[in-house]
């Protein structure tokens, strides 16, 4: 099996287990239809992919580790919801598609991401789970730190401060590790938590995926400029219209794309203790080096 067919077969395992996750559930006007008009939106599934191939190399069984990938996801997926709404960015499409409050209404589109936010602790915290009880609460404290004031939501409240200001290198750099680090470094950690990891594999991946996180928010930085919107599925340009400092706007083109690939080297390099274990999720790193949406 190939490092890509490994990751895709996570994938889809991810897909399949979120088109089912609220089955069965009481209507509630266009609540869930809203929830998963934007949870099965597709897109690259990295984090919970991220999360379910850690767990593996640590020694774990992915599947134990499904329910996390999939509330780690919930969490994005609210997380963008709200990054489109009128009062934040003001998207008009993500994922090739109009945003969530283009057509459901900014109310239902604000309820349904508390309400993936919700669901994803409660999947977190589901009874039924294979996990020790243990490692149940180590990762959903792992999840509420990335998610929270000291991770996600804290990048988001400096983005916003951000537009119309400049910005110096180390203000942007805190600010993606944790808009966008917080979460990915979050699902490699709750990966090596589901398995039982040690410390030693635990701080391995924390740092693979902090610089996995920036290179990747540095690629999103380029595309922002040079990428095609049709590929993409999203606007292109609106970190100009909104007179945001990007890495681009501080560093240029070429020097970002020198900067990506040696944040990518150093990713790798932090997983030097598994060995061959680690050769599927090199292969990520460098496959969303070079990515083109």
């Amino acid at each position: 099996m190939t490092c890509a067919q490994r990751l895709q077969g996570h994938r889809e395992r991810v897909e399949a287990w979120l088109k089912n996750c609220f089955d069965g559930r009481e209507p509630r006007g266009d609540l869930y239809d809203a929830m998963r008009y934007s949870l099965l939106a597709g897109g690259k599934r990295i984090r919970p992919v991220l999360l379910m191939e850690v767990c593996r190399m640590c020694g774990g069984a992915p599947e134990q580790a499904l329910p996390l990938a999939g509330a780690i996801e919930m969490v994005h997926t609210y997380s963008l919801i709200h990054d489109d709404l009128p009062c934040m960015d003001d998207d008009d499409l993500r994922r090739g598609r109009p945003t969530n409050h283009k057509v459901y209404g900014e109310a239902t589109a604000v309820l349904a991401g508390d309400a993936l936010l919700t669901a994803a602790f409660e999947t977190v915290l589901a009874r039924e789970t294979d996990l020790p009880a243990q490692r149940v609460l180590e990762a959903a404290d792992c999840l509420g730190r990335a998610a929270g004031a000291r991770g996600m939501v804290g990048g988001q409240i400096l983005d916003m401060a951000g537009e119309g200001h400049a910005l110096g290198l180390a203000e942007i750099e805190e600010l993606q590790r944790l808009k966008t680090g917080a979460l990915i470094m979050a699902a490699a950690e709750m990966g090596c938590i589901a398995a039982g990891g040690t410390e030693l594999q635990r701080a391995a991946v924390r740092h693979y995926a902090e610089r996995l996180g920036l290179a990747f928010q540095v690629r999103d930085d380029i595309l922002d400029v040079i990428g095609d919107e049709a590929t993409l599925g999203k606007s292109v340009g609106s970190d100009v219209k909104s007179e945001k400092s990007t890495f681009v706007t501080l560093k240029g083109l070429d020097a970002c794309r020198t900067l990506v690939e040696q944040l990518t080297e150093e990713a790798k390099q932090a997983l030097s203790v598994f060995g061959a274990e680690a050769d599927a999720l090199c292969w990520l790193a460098d496959s969303l080096s070079q990515r083109e949406s």
